[in-house]
C-alpha cells in the first residue's frame, strides 16, 4: 500500500490504510530518517494526539516503535493541539514532533503530521526522505510501552504550562480583560477543547465552550471553521447575548469567527485585521506571506504599510519555509491557518483567537464594526470557492491552455495579470481575481474568487466552471 505525505503530513481511512500496522510501519521509517539526519540525535521527540477515534493508542504505538529505536519520546498526557505541540518541540529542545491527527477531515480519517526542530512542518524533501526510508521498510522494531516507560524512553506530560507561559508573551491578556468579554468558544470536539476557554477565563472574559467533549465523530460534522459547519456557534452567540465567537479546526491549527450578530466572519478578514493592528497599534514591520488564494486586501495593506509581500502555492509549508528563511511579520491562508513573527511557523487557531480579542479591547470596539471599518478603507471584498468532481484529467494541459489562452475579460472586468504559480490566477482592473486550480490529490477542481460584489463573485465562479469545462474538453 503506497503511503504518500501531502503537504501537511499522512492522512487515510481509519481501519482501512490507517492501521496499527501502517502506522508502525510509517514510525519506524521516521525514526530511521531522523537517526540518519537529526543534528541532536539525543535530543527527543515531542508527541501529541487529537479527539479522534484511537488517536491516543496510535501515539502510543508510535511512541514504542521510537523507543524501539533507542529514541526518547516526551508524549502527551492528553488528546492536544498541533500548535501546541510544535511550540513544545522548541521550547523544550526536541529534534521533531509527531502529531497523530487529520486536521480539519472528516471522522473517518487519521493522520500524522511530521514536526521538524522548529516546529514547523516538515518540508516536502524531508518528508520523502521519509518515504524512502519507508520503501525499505520490512518490520518495524516495537518495545512494549510499560516498559519503556519503566525504563524513561517515555515519559508523559502536560504541554500546556509552557505553551501558556509562551502565550503569554506573545498576546497583551491583560489588555484582553479590560473589555469583560463574553465569549463562546467553539473547539468543534476537537482537540483545541479547553485551551480558549481557559486562557480567556484567567484573562478576565466570560467564556462558554461548546461542543468540547470528546466525541470522535465530531457531531456529524466536519471539524472544519468554515461558515456551514459553524450553526451552532452562531446560534450561541445570538442565544447567549455574546461578543464573539471563535471557531478551531479538530487540531486548533486553523481559525473561524462570528461576530455579535452571529454572522460568520472568515479568515480573510481575520488575517488582514491582524496585520492592520500588528502595524499600525504595536508598530511591527516585515515581510507579509500569503498563499495565492488568499484575499487581496492582504496585498492592498501591505503597499500601503510599504511591506514586503510574497505569495505562496496553498499549503502553509510554504510560508513556514519563508518564515524560517526571512524576517517576516505574519503569514496565512485562506483556510485559517494564520501565524506571526514570535511564534512557530505553522497557523494556530487559538494563538489567532486570542489576537483578535486583544485587537477589540485596544479598539474598545466589536468585530463587525472592525470588519465595517476595513470595508471602508479599502472597499468590500466578498469571496467564495467551488469544488468540482471531474474525471480524471491531465492537470498541467489544463494550467497551460488556461494560461496560453486567458480571456482578456470575464465578467465585464479587464483582465490584467495571469498568475500560474498554483492552478491560474486572474486578476482584475478593481483587484477581483479568480483562480482555477487542480487538486494535488484527487480527480477535483477548485475554483475560487473574490470581487467587490456577492453577485461579481458568483458570476466569475460561474464563468469560471464553464471555461475550465471547455478547456479540459478541448473546445
Amino acid at each position: 500500500m503506497p503511503i504518500h505525505f501531502g503537504t501537511d503530513g499522512w492522512r487515510a481511512v481509519i481501519g482501512e490504510d490507517f492501521t496499527f500496522e501502517n502506522v508502525r510501519l510509517v514510525a519506524q521509517a521516521i525514526s530511521d530518517y531522523l537517526k540518519e539526519n537529526a543534528q541532536s540525535p539525543d535530543a527527543p521527540i515531542v508527541i501529541g494526539f487529537d479527539t479522534r477515534f484511537l488517536s491516543d493508542r496510535f501515539a502510543i504505538a508510535v511512541s514504542e516503535v521510537l523507543a524501539a529505536n533507542d529514541l526518547r519520546v516526551i508524549l502527551s498526557r492528553a488528546d492536544c493541539a498541533t500548535p501546541v505541540v510544535a511550540y513544545a518541540v522548541r521550547a523544550l529542545r526536541a529534534q521533531a514532533g509527531i502529531m497523530i491527527t487529520a486536521s480539519h477531515n472528516p471522522p473517518r480519517y487519521s493522520g500524522i503530521k511530521l514536526k521538524n526542530a522548529n516546529g514547523a512542518s516538515a518540508s516536502p524533501s524531508e518528508t520523502a526522505r521519509v518515504e524512502e526510508k519507508l520503501r525499505a521498510v520490512s518490520a518495524p522494531k516495537i518495545r512494549a510501552y510499560a516498559d519503556a516507560l519503566k525504563a524513561g524512553m517515555i515519559t508523559r506530560t502536560n504541554f500546556f504550562p509552557i505553551y501558556f507561559q509562551h502565550i503569554q508573551q506573545v498576546v497583551n491578556l491583560q489588555t484582553i480583560g479590560q473589555g469583560q468579554w463574553r465569549v463562546v468558544a467553539d473547539p468543534m470536539y476537537g482537540a483545541g477543547r479547553g485551551y480558549l476557554r481557559s486562557i480567556l477565563t484567567a484573562a478576565g472574559c466570560e467564556v462558554l465552550e461548546i461542543r468540547g467533549e470528546m466525541n470522535p465523530g465530531f457531531g456529524g460534522i466536519h471539524p472544519e471553521p468554515i461558515e456551514k459547519y459553524l450553526f451552532a456557534l452562531m446560534a450561541a452567540v445570538r442565544d447567549h447575548h455574546s461578543d464573539i465567537g471563535l471557531a478551531t479546526d479538530g487540531d486548533a491549527d486553523r481559525i473561524g469567527a462570528v461576530d455579535d450578530a452571529g454572522n460568520f466572519i472568515d479568515p480573510h478578514f481575520i488575517f488582514a485585521l491582524t496585520l492592520r493592528y500588528l502595524v499600525d497599534v504595536r508598530k511591527m514591520r516585515g515581510a507579509v506571506v500569503k498563499t495565492i488564494s488568499t484575499t487581496q486586501m492582504i496585498n492592498l495593506l501591505a503597499e500601503k504599510y510599504a511591506l514586503p509581500l510574497h505569495e505562496t502555492p496553498v499549503g502553509f509549508n510554504h510560508i513556514a519555509d519563508l518564515m524560517q528563511e526571512h524576517d517576516v511579520l505574519m503569514g496565512g491562508e485562506e483556510s485559517g491557518g494564520i501565524t506571526i513573527r514570535g511564534h512557530v511557523p505553522m497557523g494556530d487557531g487559538i494563538l489567532m483567537g486570542l489576537l483578535l480579542m486583544e485587537m477589540m479591547s485596544h479598539y474598545g470596539k466589536g468585530l463587525r464594526e472592525l470588519c465595517d471599518e476595513l470595508r471602508a478603507e479599502l472597499g468590500a471584498f466578498y469571496y467564495a470557492r467551488r469544488d468540482l468532481r471531474t474525471k480524471p484529467f491531465s492537470k498541467k494541459d489544463l494550467v497551460t491552455r488556461l494560461k496560453n489562452d486567458a480571456p482578456a475579460t470575464m465578467a465585464g472586468l479587464q483582465v490584467v495579470s495571469v498568475n500560474d504559480r498554483d492552478g491560474v490566477k486572474y486578476l482584475f482592473e478593481d483587484s477581483s481575481w479568480l483562480l482555477i486550480r487542480p487538486s494535488g490529490t484527487e480527480p477535483v477542481l477548485r475554483v475560487y474568487s473574490e470581487a467587490r460584489s456577492p453577485e461579481l463573485v458568483e458570476e466569475l465562479l460561474t464563468q469560471g466552471v464553464a471555461l475550465s469545462d471547455a478547456m479540459r474538453n478541448g473546445s
